[in-house]
This record gives structure tokens, sequence and C-alpha cells, in this order.
């Protein structure tokens, strides 16, 4: 909120966003340097009640996967977030919108996990990819930035306990889960799991500057 309106949230138009690249299912990690440039670039704030309404619009999200070993940090919503359309629903994804002051997809990034984890670190961002959904009513309105970091052994929790519970467990657990994942999870964990993304090194993040 801002003086009392409505969240200001960062959101590029949809035709600007991807350009001559066809939209595509899931998480994407080659052809879309240009989409990420211009995610970060080629957009503006908007007030979010107005970008979820847009359909012309894409409001830009950071989501972190955050690993301990093989084990995936889990978290289930609670009927006390703000997205209705997420209620009850399991998800691997640390992350939200990209608010003015931010200073970039990092920044906010950085800003989620301190308000979301309760946590005495701040790992590093490992870039992975450019998720993206049209086929369900949250995907259409949003896009997805992938990373991937590690906790290391050391202590995560949730802190916002009224919206969210969540631990770190092992695959098999969270796959066990994949039908009351969220979409964008199971499309994450589809990329940083089953294609085996999250192996890779050297996937530093990107970000060139969104004005905050």
């Amino acid at each position: 909120m801002t003086d009392g309106g409505p969240e200001l949230v960062y959101a590029v138009p949809r035709d600007v966003l991807f350009g001559s690249v066809e939209p595509w299912l899931g998480v994407k990690t080659s052809g879309v340097e240009a989409v990420l440039g211009r995610a970060e670039s080629a957009g503006g704030y908007v007030p979010r009640p107005a970008a979820e309404a847009d359909r012309s619009l894409k409001q830009i999200i950071p989501y972190l996967v955050l690993r301990d070993g093989g084990r995936i940090f889990l978290m289930k919503r609670t009927r006390a977030g703000g997205d209705a359309r997420l209620h009850d629903l399991y998800t691997i994804g640390v992350g939200g919108h990209l608010n003015p002051g931010d200073g970039g997809i990092l920044g906010g990034l950085d800003r989620e996990w301190r308000e979301e984890m309760d946590a005495d670190f701040v790992p590093a961002f490992d870039y992975v990819g450019l998720l993206n959904d049209d086929g369900v009513d949250v995907g259409v309105h949003h896009l997805g930035i992938v990373y991937l970091a590690d906790a290391d052994g050391r202590r995560v929790a949730v802190r916002e306990t009224d919206k969210l519970s969540g631990a770190f467990e092992e695959i098999d657990v969270v796959r066990s889960v994949y039908d009351r994942m969220e979409t964008w999870s199971q499309l994450a964990f589809d990329a940083v799991v089953e294609t085996g993304l999250g192996r890779r090194s050297g996937l530093r993040g990107v970000d060139r500057g969104i004005s905050g």
C-alpha cells in the first residue's frame, strides 16, 4: 500500500514482453534472453487490482526454490493469504510482486525473503529461467523469474505463519503432493528436480535494473 492506496506492482505489457517469442508453458532456460531483458526494463508500476484484471499486462514475479542437500523447502498456503486462487495449495516458491523501492528483481527477491522466511542469512540467488503458464488465471497475469538457492544446513522457517506452513522435505514427499501444488510449483519442480536443472552450476542471478 502507498499513502493508503492500492499496492503498486511492476508489470510489462504482454506484447512488448514476448516480442517475437511465442509464449511457452513451463520454465524456459534458453532463447529467452530478450524476454528477460524486457522483463527487467520495459515495464512500470501499476495498481495491483488493475493489473490483476488486465490480461494485456504481465506482472513480474521472482520465484525462488530453496533446497538443503536433497531436500526442498515445501510450504502450504492457508486461507489467510491474499490470493484466494492459491488457498490450501502447496508451493515450493518463495517470492512475490515487485514494488517501488525494491531496486530491481534481486532487490525484490531479497525483500520477499526477509519478509517470508525466518532465517539469519540471505542465500545466493542462482538464476534458472523464465516460468510462464497462460493456461490458468493466475499464470495469465504473471511471468516468473525462477531462482535456486541453498540453505547448506542452516535453519530456515516460515515467518508469516498465519499465511504459510513449511519445512524441508525429501523429494519423494514433495512429489507425493504434486497434484495439490499450485501450477507454478509443479512447473518449477519439473524443471529443477525432474529435469536436473538443480544440479547445474554457474547460473548466477542477473539484474539489469528495474528502476525503483
